[in-house]
């Protein structure tokens, strides 16, 4: 939907074809329209809301900015992800550009879930924690903060979860994205 060839293998997760590194590759690029490239989603979720009748919430989830960044830049999951690094300390405003379209899109698939029957809405920012915390300030609080503002505009009342692995050493970090929820993984303590 965003003009990101990929595909998801077994055993691998996302296989993007042709990782983008360039400000001429985020520039191709588009904007996400769930209407038009995820019209099934909204579908399944009207279903199921009807379905549960409000016995159980429906939750509905996107990719953060950063961590789809991450998988686009280095061309599926990473052990290292010294392909993202390289692009956020050599050529910030190319990673700054496509975090802002990913921003934008994710906002308006949060909407699009909510208004279609999703009750909460949880972003997974599975890559943030490959971030010092300095660099999660600049490279993924923003735009999960932008997402959030989006949302609450529009959906004041939507209840907004995030989620980051092993976001120990973001913990203190993460309320800042005005999320009303930040969910915990086994390496943080619940105490």
């Amino acid at each position: 939907g965003m003009n990101i060839p990929f595909d998801i293998v077994k055993g691998k997760g996302p296989i993007i074809f042709d990782p983008l590194r360039t400000q001429e590759d985020v520039d191709r690029v588009r904007e996400f329209v769930p209407e038009e490239s995820v019209p099934y989603v909204g579908n399944a979720l009207t279903i199921l809301r009807k379905e549960v009748d409000n016995k159980a919430a429906v939750l509905g989830f996107v990719g953060a900015p950063f961590t789809l960044a991450s998988y686009v830049v280095e061309g599926g999951s990473s052990k290292h992800f010294s392909k993202i690094k390289r692009l956020a300390f050599s050529d910030p405003k190319v990673l700054h550009a496509l975090l802002q379209k990913f921003a934008t899109s994710m906002a308006n698939y949060v909407k699009y879930q909510a208004d279609h029957g999703a009750q909460a809405v949880q972003i997974f920012d599975s890559w943030a924690t490959e971030l010092s915390p300095v660099d999660f300030e600049e490279f993924s609080l923003p735009y999960l903060k932008q997402i959030v503002d989006s949302v609450k505009s529009t959906h004041p009342n939507l209840p907004i979860i995030l989620y980051a692995s092993g976001s120990g050493g973001l913990l203190e970090r993460l309320p800042l994205t005005g999320v009303d929820v930040v969910s915990l993984d086994w390496t943080v303590d619940m105490a």
